[in-house]
């Protein structure tokens, strides 16, 4: 090589490819279904939820601390935070907990894939800013026989718990709201994705904090596996898989990233079944094909609705993504 060559540039530091932390996100959510299962056969739901944001706030907390970010700020910014963390993180974590106290972690798993449904339901009352089109319509449809198939509504639900199931549906329409709610609120405030994540599943541990004592006691005694599945729940599933999700998102861009939605459901399916011995009839796995299927057509892109922008430069959209804030189950 001639010495007069030019010296190369410095390398960059390599890291995990992306795929393989799609993968792990992926299992990590799968897997929150049967750690909430697991969790509340020590703890009322109200602790599980509490213990699972606890830990993921600790999580989030060093990540900020290591990468000195900054808090959000402004009183506006706050109050926006706070509705957003009732709505994607302590009523729905809660929801889903209450539900597996009666039904499987796998039927729980299989309705957190109606979030995007939900969404698209909303659109159709014009609460979102997405506007709806025949092939969008067609999946929520599809979508809606989905849900149909996995209940079994031929049989009249019959061995359905009615009430877990409601809860667990219930808790992905406060997804989906949450996520309207936070695009039009959060956008352009100037804080990091980090900070404002962070920040909203610190104020739903607040919020926890307040209603749990209120509504339970503190268990005789603590078993060590509920424990375990609480701690995981959280520094896994609430604050390690946000961290997981920035990098992907940041890689190869949300509308890849968000695919991790369509895994979730298979991989609760199996934990359900080959770790708590859940029985899986054959509309459970064809039902929720066709959800999925309904409700990846419903994410295909149409025209969007104009909105009128002041005459100034648009600040970047640092929208913490409802993923990134743990609200995949």
């Amino acid at each position: 090589m001639s010495s007069s060559a030019a010296p190369s540039a410095p390398r960059r530091p390599r890291t995990v490819d992306w795929r393989v932390r799609f993968g792990v996100l992926a299992l990590i959510w799968g897997f929150s279904f049967l750690f909430i299962k697991v969790g509340t056969e020590g703890f009322a739901p109200f602790q599980v939820t509490f213990g699972r944001l606890l830990f993921g706030t600790a999580v989030l907390a060093v990540a900020m601390v290591v990468k000195r970010d900054r808090l959000p700020r402004g009183a506006r910014t706050w109050g926006h935070l706070t509705v957003a963390a009732f709505l994607l993180n302590a009523l729905p974590f809660s929801l889903f907990a209450y539900a597996e106290l009666t039904i499987p972690s796998t039927l729980a798993g299989i309705c957190n894939a109606t979030t995007p449904l939900w969404g698209m339901l909303l659109s159709l009352v014009a609460l979102s800013e997405d506007r709806p089109t025949r092939v969008r319509a067609a999946g929520l449809g599809i979508g809606f026989v989905g849900v149909l198939t996995v209940l079994g509504a031929w049989q009249g639900f019959s061995g359905l718990d009615v009430t877990g199931t409601a809860l667990a549906l219930l808790a992905s329409f406060s997804y989906a709201v949450g996520w309207i709610y936070v695009r039009r609120t959060l956008t352009g405030t100037g804080a990091s994705n980090l900070s404002l994540a962070g920040s909203q599943v610190g104020l739903a541990t607040l919020q926890l904090a307040l209603v749990t004592p209120l509504f339970t006691t503190w268990p005789e005694s603590v078993e060590v596996l509920p424990l375990l599945s609480v701690i995981a729940l959280g520094a896994l599933g609430t604050g390690c898989a946000m961290l997981l999700q920035y990098g992907v998102v940041a890689e190869v861009g949300p509308t890849t990233a968000s695919m991790v939605t369509y895994f979730i459901p298979v991989i609760a399916t199996a934990a359900g079944v080959a770790l708590l011995g859940e029985q899986l009839s054959w509309n459970t796995p064809v039902g929720a094909v066709v959800v999925l299927a309904g409700a990846a057509l419903t994410q295909t892109r149409g025209p969007r609705r104009t909105v009128p922008t002041p005459p100034v430069a648009a600040a970047p959209d640092r929208t913490p993504r409802s993923e990134a804030a743990g609200t995949r189950s």
